[in-house]
């Protein structure tokens, strides 16, 4: 071949290039039946100039370029339209403004279609403290449905509270099935101890199994899920103190994991702040576990400290948890409650609603509620229940969660 088809070759290799990155994107058509789908156009706003209106974190503003009316579906890459699929939609299905009665804890119950939760442990609106237990409770989605009539709008329906026995105290997190029950994270309250117990979703009997690690009681359990091998996975950071219903930390701030069957218990992790949500990876490969650092509760707020979500290797023989590494930083307040769904992207319960990351950490979208969300539960495939403190939201999406029960 002669010097000058080379050149030719190479000229006409380096526009083929030069077209294929430069084409015009073909739009995505977006079916948004309801109206709450806002695609935001990252370019826009990449650059807000000298006397830009910058954001005042402290002052809770949340990030809502377009000025979208809550809630709604923020989308910042098509990635999160898989997510959402067509005509999607997001509703309040319980509210009180007076109580913050779903906060977390949150696990669906299939054979009866009931989502249980908590309420807020000694927080703003919680009706908790140093005197006063927090609660569980529940509703029902068919009731849910039934109200709706067919059309995705706002209902109200019941609250069923739960009485427990006096070893469950402010309980905090939840996962399940587990052998058919619930397990239950509490903080204790006073000189009631912390402790993880299992109770049944349909009689509500409990039985403790853990409330201690070798002798010393547990700060203030917060978080937990259950591995394929059988081994419960749990979180325990201060809250309980930093909210004034717990005496002052005893043990660092650790992750655990716990195996049922013999009792044994190791810290599998301790380079987090405040270790809270967590959850881990379709494959069991990986856990996400959320870094509230920079949330004190009562001791006040440093946004210089972590908002993170972080990700580790599961080694599959010793479970310890290895090769720390930073997956995502919220930019609205904290990460608390963390999920993944069907598609192996990550859910994050932060001060603006429910965000979306794709697995290799990009955020994709959210379901913005312009409050505060502490937890989140699939319900089966294409509904996500949010739970918002006085509220509780019902996103109807395409996608499905990752499986949570265990036999």
């Amino acid at each position: 071949m002669s010097s000058r088809s080379v050149l030719f070759s190479v000229v006409v290799g380096s526009l083929a290039l030069l077209y294929a990155f430069n084409r015009p994107r073909q739009e995505r058509i977006v079916h948004d039946k309801y109206g709450q789908v806002t695609l935001v156009n990252q370019l826009e706003f990449n650059v807000m100039g000298t006397d830009g209106n910058f954001r005042d974190t402290l002052g809770r503003q949340l990030y809502n370029p377009t000025n979208s009316t809550t809630p709604f579906f923020q989308v910042f890459d098509e990635e999160f339209l898989d997510v959402i699929g067509p005509n999607p939609s997001l509703n309040a299905i319980r509210s009180d403004p007076s109580f913050a009665f779903a906060h977390e804890a949150p696990v669906w119950v299939p054979d009866t279609d009931e989502i249980f939760y908590c309420s807020n442990a000694g927080g703003e609106l919680g009706r908790s403290n140093i005197d006063y237990n927090n609660q569980v409770a529940k509703i029902s989605l068919k009731e849910v449905a039934l109200a709706m009539g067919g059309s995705p709008v706002d209902v109200n329906v019941t609250h069923y509270k739960i009485d427990l026995p006096e070893s469950i105290q402010m309980t905090n997190g939840a996962t399940g099935l587990y052998k058919g029950q619930i397990i239950l994270m509490n903080e204790g309250r006073g000189h009631r101890p912390a402790n993880l117990a299992l109770m049944d979703p349909h009689s509500y009997q409990v039985s403790v199994l853990l409330d201690n690690f070798y002798g010393r009681q547990f700060n203030s359990l917060n978080d937990v899920k259950v591995h394929s091998s059988g081994q419960i996975f749990f979180t325990d950071v201060p809250y309980g103190y930093y909210q004034d219903f717990k005496p002052e930390p005893q043990l660092p701030n650790h992750i655990y994991s716990f195996d049922p069957r013999t009792g044994a218990i190791r810290v599998v992790a301790d380079q987090l702040n405040k270790p809270n949500g967590l959850a881990f990876s379709k494959d069991y490969k990986f856990i996400y576990i959320s870094d509230s650092g920079s949330l004190s509760a009562h001791f006040g707020q440093n946004l210089t400290y972590p908002a993170t979500i972080q990700q580790y290797n599961v080694d599959p023989k010793t479970m310890a948890l290895t090769n720390k590494r930073v997956f995502a930083y919220v930019d609205a307040g904290v990460p608390d409650g963390v999920g993944v769904d069907e598609f192996g992207n990550v859910y994050g319960a932060c001060s603006d609603g429910v965000q979306v990351w794709n697995p290799s950490g990009k955020l994709i979208g959210k379901f913005f509620l312009g409050t505060t969300s502490a937890n989140f539960a699939f319900a089966g495939k294409g509904r996500l229940v949010i739970l918002a403190g006085t509220k509780i939201y019902l996103a109807q999406i395409a996608a499905g969660g990752m499986s949570l029960m265990h036999n």
